[in-house]
């Protein structure tokens, strides 16, 4: 039993003087997998292996970091814009008998499109104005209704 008692002494002593070392130490990002950046708040963490970013902050118990938001199908919608982008002035360059620029890669087929993105298709004229129609119908049933039920209320009083 006082073995026992001295091993949790032994734990909590080394608990709590980890983060008293801890503060005293700077992060070691040269050559490592993260990369620190003091801010206002505390530090920003990259990680250079998977490029996510995380911002650390000193809580009550220590250090703690939380994974900074990011919208990933932004930045794939973007990636496929400037890829489509790149590819059309690639094509008029080409076009006009011109050389494309050192460095530059010749035209490359379309990257795939995500397989979890939804591409939905925009009206076409015709469909707007059968629901402009539509609304309009149903627009003027719903004042024929509220002049019949006037007409009902007046004839009854």
């Amino acid at each position: 039993m006082m073995i026992l008692k001295s091993a949790v002494v032994a734990a909590a002593a080394l608990v709590l003087t980890v983060p008293a070392l801890a503060d005293d130490a700077t992060p070691d990002s040269a050559g490592g997998r993260y990369i620190f950046n003091k801010t206002a708040d505390g530090m920003v963490r990259l990680d250079t292996q998977s490029g996510q970013v995380a911002l650390c902050s000193q809580k009550t118990v220590g250090w703690a970091c939380e994974a900074a938001p990011e919208d990933r199908a932004v930045l794939v919608n973007e990636i496929a814009r400037l890829r489509a982008e790149n590819a059309a002035l690639k094509k008029d360059i080409l076009s006009r008998g011109l050389p494309l620029p050192p460095g530059a890669s010749p035209l490359l087929p379309e990257p795939p499109v995500a397989q979890n993105s939804i591409t939905v298709p925009l009206p076409s004229d015709a469909d707007l104005d059968r629901i402009a129609a539509f609304a309009n119908k149903v627009w003027h049933r719903f004042k024929e209704m509220v002049e019949r039920a006037q007409q009902q209320i007046f004839n009854k009083s």
